[in-house]
């Protein structure tokens, strides 16, 4: 996709005649793009994966990651106008027989937010892992489990040391984006079954490993990935027969949509989401708004 991004550039620049400012800032915005796709699972730029590959639902995807992050209005509009003439571009030349941007606007913040998990589902998918009597399925058992009870995003969660976990205060230390630390509270049951792991699962994991401090490990003894957190509950959620829509997305929407529903203010369940701004976490009141029965979700025990 690089390639294709430097040919829009070049065209800017001899075709256009747009400012040399202009042609930088458009390669600033590209390149952003270019890196949030090779970051994100099921995506591999080295793979031969192209632009015709890129639907409307990644870029919306990449808008509201924008926006979580903080970005203003006008920040999201360039971008946005950066990706469009991308698009524009490569339809023109025959690259992509469809453009993913057209009609494309800021985004609508409760759009991200169509649906959480169900408990049932959740309450599969535990049972599931459990009655996996494997290293593995002790460690996937005690991270969706950690998941679920925390609401933390996927970045933080394999980004966690041992050392985090306090079992006397029962919370968990997370270090969130712009290296803010935040504690967070965990029940009886998530703390069972991360010590359950870390008795039992997590040293014949890391047997060949010497100092590894990462909580969630991989069969390697290695620190997990994002992308293979993402991949092992894809993988969870087939093998148990469980929707393919039951993501991390979707537990840390659950989370806050359970914390709503159970009367938690919104500025500390803004604290515990980890958002720099309240107007991000505001979008969750109208996630409980649509969804009359999250007050009667209770904890998954």
């Amino acid at each position: 996709m690089h390639e294709q991004i430097h040919a829009l550039l070049a065209y800017l620049h001899t075709e256009r005649k747009l400012s040399p400012s202009t042609v930088g800032a458009y390669r600033n915005d590209l390149l952003q793009f270019a890196e949030f796709l090779r970051s994100r699972p099921g995506f591999d730029d080295d793979a031969g994966l192209i632009a015709a590959s890129i639907d409307r639902e990644r870029i919306v995807r990449y808008l509201f990651y924008l926006r979580d992050r903080g970005y203003s209005s006008a920040s999201m509009a360039r971008k946005t106008a950066a990706l469009r003439a991308l698009f524009r571009y490569l339809r023109r030349i025959g690259d992509i027989k469809t453009d993913p941007t057209v009609s494309l606007g800021l985004p609508d913040a409760t759009m991200a937010l169509s649906r959480t998990a169900r408990d049932t589902d959740l309450l599969a998918l535990f049972a599931y892992c459990e009655n996996r009597q494997t290293p593995e399925g002790m460690r996937d058992h005690a991270m969706l489990r950690l998941l679920r009870a925390t609401g933390m995003r996927v970045g933080e969660f394999v980004g966690l040391d041992v050392s985090d976990v306090d079992f006397s205060s029962r919370r968990v230390r997370v270090i969130g984006r712009g290296h803010r630390a935040r504690t967070l509270p965990l029940d009886a049951a998530t703390l069972a079954s991360v010590e359950l792991y870390l008795q039992q699962a997590r040293p014949l994991l890391t047997r060949y490993v010497v100092h590894q401090t990462a909580l969630v490990v991989n069969r390697r003894g290695q620190r997990l990935t994002r992308y293979g957190f993402w991949s092992i509950m894809k993988s969870l959620a087939r093998d148990a027969g469980l929707p393919s829509t039951l993501t991390p997305t979707t537990l840390r929407l659950s989370f806050a949509s359970h914390q709503l529903g159970e009367g938690l203010g919104l500025e500390e369940l803004r604290r515990l989401l980890g958002h720099a701004s309240i107007t991000t976490t505001q979008v969750y009141t109208r996630l409980a708004a649509r969804q009359p029965s999250t007050r009667a979700v209770r904890p998954v025990a």
